[in-house]
């Protein structure tokens, strides 16, 4: 009877304690405040509300059914913009609709009115009214200071410098190529900001403003600082391409506008690098800042500043190392030509560190160091020439020989170079002993064809530079062929002997005895 009572007390227990999880309110666990949803992924598990079936979870790899292509849209995102509270704008009055006395006022009102920020991204169609308001009061700014004399005043400074910075200075957004993987233009769809159409105004604004002949950089110094440019340089992480070409041009106008600010810009920019080259391999706008950093250097005054020299040295070459260069190389490869045209001695450790950086396995790398290095041979002074040739042509003997067609073709090209065949021509004692064996070799051997007609071609240049040379070079390595086979078979006949002495000892009671002759009668 005892036991009776114990298992149907037992029976009543379970029973509440089901009924606890199944009909307690709110769908949570009885006596628990976590919610039973949270046990369970999306759509697995549990039962939606309202007798709706539970969603499907497709797995990867299986297709159901005919597949529909779907047009690729274009990404966008937008940056951490802190949105305005009151966003309701008033429309202003044309400038052209108040008197010349009161515009001053009118325009800072605009300026005011345009620090309004709105949402792009998870309410696109908020606001539409207030949106199209802003738009079109920085369109009218634009019109305004780029036709208008005598209107950029000292109390308007402070206001566009804020509301610029009200709009432009904000938290980006995650990258969406984290891993620093490289951006191909032809393949990847750039992120674009969804701000844009406001942005773009404001950056156009903003340009007319520098540029105009009203703009006193003394009275623009208080609120331009070394803070405002540190955090326009931060937006050269931008994703979107066409915030980035505004930001170059931005920030080549305050370059050249604001002289006490020129040394901070070039360290803000090395510091741009040297984390992009040894911590993190991955920066949207290093192609931009090299193309100002071009413009920059072509203004250097000689001679050169040690800093400018250490810059080339121990930033622009490493840039050299990154996995991404193919982004930014055109740009990289200018301003190392410029620094060679304004000093040309420093081109002995320019190319040494080239050939330091040259690509060993990653041959789309190698045809970008090879169309460089023709760069620099078409600057370089024959005087400096004679410095690298050597070390130089080993490496281009290596790529003359590269089984990947691109490389030897692209090594070949130099031969098509009247410039560097002058250079060649005087130094030719030296240069065709390195790069006759591998151009002799690959004339036979290598797989491509067009490879093949170019190699003969710069031979043929070869012997009409130098006959006697070219016959000299010829018979050296014919004699170094022979040396070779006959070397060759010094170790064939040796390996034979060795296997007839092996023959010439059987196995005896489960030893094998080995009698070593003399080296001396091996080989």
């Amino acid at each position: 009877m005892t036991s009776r009572l114990f298992r149907c007390a037992l029976f009543v227990t379970l029973l509440s304690s089901h009924l606890s999880l199944t009909v307690s309110s709110g769908g949570k666990l009885a006596g628990r405040n976590w919610h039973w949803d949270s046990r369970f992924p999306q759509g697995v598990g549990r039962k939606s509300s309202g007798g709706a079936p539970p969603t499907t979870q497709l797995t990867k790899g299986k297709q159901l059914g005919p597949q529909t292509p779907v047009k690729k849209e274009k990404r966008q995102s937008s940056s951490r913009f802190s949105l305005s509270n009151n966003r309701e704008l008033q429309k202003l009055p044309a400038f052209k609709d108040v008197p010349p006395a009161e515009q001053e006022k009118l325009f800072v009102q605009k300026l005011r009115q345009c620090c309004v920020l709105f949402d792009f991204v998870s309410d696109p169609l908020s606001d539409l009214k207030w949106k199209e308001v802003k738009r079109a009061a920085l369109s009218e700014m634009v019109e305004y200071i780029t036709h208008n004399r005598n209107v950029i005043t000292e109390p308007i400074y402070p206001e566009v410098v804020h509301m610029f910075a009200v709009n432009m200075f904000r938290t980006l957004p995650p990258s969406s190529n984290p891993t620093g993987a490289e951006f191909d233009p032809e393949e990847d769809e750039p992120t674009l900001e969804a701000a844009w159409p406001h942005l773009q105004l404001v950056y156009e604004f903003f340009l007319r403003f520098l540029e105009s002949p009203d703009f006193q950089p003394n009275i623009a110094k208080k609120y331009i600082d070394q803070k405002f440019v540190m955090q326009l340089l931060e937006l050269f992480d931008s994703e979107d391409p066409r915030e980035r070409d505004f930001l170059k041009t931005t920030l080549h106008r305050i370059y050249g506008k604001f002289l006490g600010l020129r040394a901070y810009i070039r360290k803000q920019i090395n510091n741009i690098f040297y984390r992009f080259i040894y911590e993190t391999e991955h920066h949207n706008g290093i192609a931009e800042l090299l193309e100002i950093l071009g413009s920059i250097i072509n203004g250097f005054a000689l001679p050169l500043k040690e800093e400018h020299k250490i810059f080339l040295l121990k930033v622009l070459l490493p840039l050299h190392k990154v996995k991404s260069l193919s982004v930014y190389h055109p740009q990289l490869a200018y301003c190392v030509v410029q620094f060679l045209e304004k000093d040309s001695t420093l081109t002995e450790p320019v190319v040494m560190a080239l050939l330091k950086y040259w690509p060993k396995t990653h041959s789309p790398k190698e045809v970008m160091f090879l169309n460089e290095l023709e760069e620099i041979l078409d600057v370089i002074e024959p005087s400096e020439f004679v410095k690298v040739m050597e070390p130089l042509f080993r490496q281009l003997a290596k790529c003359v020989s590269s089984p990947h067609f691109q490389v030897a073709e692209r090594a070949l090209y130099y031969w098509n170079n009247e410039y560097i065949m002058s250079l060649i021509s005087d130094n030719a004692a030296k240069i065709l002993p390195i790069m006759f064996p591998a151009l002799y070799r690959n004339s036979k051997t290598h797989w491509n064809k067009t490879i093949h007609g170019l190699i003969y071609n710069a031979l043929k240049l070869f012997m009409e530079m130098n006959q006697k040379l070219f016959d000299d070079c010829t018979q050296q390595f014919r004699a170094e062929k022979n040396k070779e086979k006959a070397k060759l078979k010094e170790r064939e006949e040796a390996w034979l002997k060795i296997e007839n002495l092996a023959k010439s000892n059987p196995q005896v009671g489960g030893t094998f005895f080995f009698i070593t002759p003399h080296i001396s009668a091996l080989f």
